[in-house]
């Protein structure tokens, strides 16, 4: 898993620091560029189901080859696209390259299924963290990537996603030759056979089934929306605000670069201090990050250390959500039901994220940046007290 994460990892941010600059650039049109970060995260919106799906009925290894495979095709789509100058066939081209984001996701999820009780914070972090050295040497390849597609006879900002392309094919490889033996298999084998039934995973009725009775599931999964929701919006227009105050490709590279480190780099100590101070806790100092980014971002004008910061920021904050919500996620529903909630979770995660991006983009088009920051601070601190009212005093653990 951890070498799936970290090719796969290189295609997902290779695509992720230039997509919203190459629609700009082809459409001419700041609100459109918006819409790049949007088909991403609706990719791996619609891609979560099928993959909890294929999942649920072939184990992890169907569930992260058909996301994979999906993201391989969608980037040869967008290498098309940015020869043919077609903005509209780059968007759904992107909307593909969403299975990099929704494989890397379901990735995390593979970690805990042998994991011990009160570990899984712990286990599914090491997953995110094996996301690091991929996730931040991507942007940075971006620019060797379209010299050396320039020199292969591609059109200019071609080849980061033909480079992008080889990545997703070596992370479909490595599942697919090296996650063996299953662990969702395994594990359903080790709980017995009433563990080892398919159809509660073929339906998204199971799902919402689940989370009616279970609340600790609702509050982790609201709170991955937003935290999620928050990080997307906020760095999917970074790269263009950065572009049109004069920031050429390099220094766009470093800050996203920076901003996935803050993602990925501490979620093995997110998830420790998950599991032994608590995930709500830590759910809620995650909210503090996150609103602490929108401020130094909704302030930053032209002072690029100040963009830095805030994207550092903004991905310590999606890391504490996503680590400590999907553990606290895993830890409430049983094991033959969670692959089917997991990819609920997942699902409205991203549509949630696609629509901060669609939201971000007229935004920052209409009233500018520091707006943006203002109202994703307005939605992360009202979550964020949402949650410390209503936290439950203790949380079952569930196998």
């Amino acid at each position: 898993m951890s070498a799936a994460q970290i090719v796969g990892g290189v295609g997902v941010a290779v695509g992720l620091a230039l997509s919203s600059v190459v629609v700009d650039r082809l459409s001419g049109s700041t609100v459109i560029s918006g819409f790049a970060g949007t088909a991403t995260v609706l990719g791996a919106a619609l891609l979560a189901l099928p993959t909890a799906r294929a999942s649920g009925s072939g184990g992890r290894r169907a569930g992260l080859s058909l996301a994979y495979g999906a993201a391989l095709t969608g980037s040869a789509i967008s290498v098309l696209a940015i020869t043919l100058h077609a903005w509209p066939l780059l968007l759904a081209g992107l909307v593909l390259v969403g299975g990099g984001s929704a494989g890397s996701l379901a990735a995390r999820y593979a970690a805990t299924d042998l994991s011990p009780r009160g570990r899984s914070a712990r286990h599914l972090s090491l997953v995110v963290w094996a996301s690091t050295i991929g996730s931040v040497a991507g942007p940075n390849l971006a620019k060797p990537a379209d010299q050396i597609g320039t020199r292969l006879g591609m059109v200019e900002t071609a080849g980061p996603f033909a480079f992008a392309a080889l990545a997703f094919a070596l992370a479909l490889a490595v599942v697919l030759v090296l996650l063996r033996p299953d662990p969702l298999t395994l594990a359903r084998s080790q709980n017995g056979a009433q563990d080892a039934r398919p159809g509660h995973q073929r339906t998204i009725r199971t799902a919402w089934q689940v989370l009616r009775t279970t609340p600790t599931a609702r509050r982790a999964l609201v709170m991955i929306a937003v935290s999620h929701t928050a990080m997307v919006s906020v760095m999917s227009m970074t790269p263009v605000k950065l572009h049109h105050d004069g920031s050429n490709l390099d220094v766009i590279g470093l800050v996203i670069s920076l901003h996935i480190a803050g993602m990925y780099v501490l979620s093995p100590v997110v998830g420790w201090l998950a599991d032994k101070a608590g995930k709500v806790p830590v759910l809620l100092l995650g909210s503090a990050l996150l609103l602490a980014s929108a401020v130094l971002a909704g302030t930053a004008g032209h002072r690029v250390w100040q963009v830095t910061a805030a994207l550092v920021l903004l991905g310590l904050g999606w890391s504490c959500g996503l680590v400590a919500g999907s553990a606290l996620v895993t830890e409430s529903v049983a094991l033959d039901r969670r692959p089917a909630v997991q990819g609920l979770s997942d699902l409205l995660m991203n549509v949630c994220g696609a629509t901060g991006t669609v939201v971000a983009g007229a935004i920052v088009g209409v009233l500018g940046y520091p707006t943006l920051g203002l109202v994703v601070g307005l939605m992360v601190a009202a979550a964020g007290l949402w949650l410390a009212l209503t936290r439950p005093r203790s949380i079952p653990a569930t196998r």
